[in-house]
């Protein structure tokens, strides 16, 4: 099997605007979003910790770093999936994350899960 194949998490993303915690008056956007972790290697994996990269409308950027996920640092067979609801708070109605996980491999190998940009936008701002 080709090394690409053995070390692969394939990793997406589903943003909610949170209105009632939202106050866009004071400049206050509170975003959740769901992610889903699959392994579609063929080799088990843990997610040790997460690089995130936050971008709201005016290019101010914010990076987060930290170990596991929700408290979690899963181990993830191969075909196995892990999911978990997080937030963020902007300052604009528009932004954006992106970033990676840091994988440690069953064999040692450490390798990082790319994360697709992806939008947070409160309703109807975007068409």
């Amino acid at each position: 099997m080709a090394e690409s194949k053995k070390y692969e998490i394939t990793v997406s993303a589903v943003p909610h605007f949170i209105a009632d915690q939202s106050d866009p008056e004071n400049d206050r956007y509170v975003f959740a979003y769901t992610m889903t972790i699959e392994n579609t290697g063929s080799v088990a994996a843990q997610l040790v910790s997460r690089h995130w990269i936050i971008t709201d409308a005016r290019d101010e950027v914010q990076e987060v770093r930290g170990l596991g996920v929700v408290g979690h640092q899963p181990l993830l067979k191969p075909g196995e999936k892990f999911e978990y609801t997080s937030g963020c708070q902007l300052d604009t109605p528009v932004g954006t994350m992106r970033g990676s996980y840091q994988m440690t491999a069953e064999d040692g190998t450490q390798f990082a899960a790319n994360i697709p940009e992806f939008t947070l936008a409160i309703p109807r701002i975007l068409h």
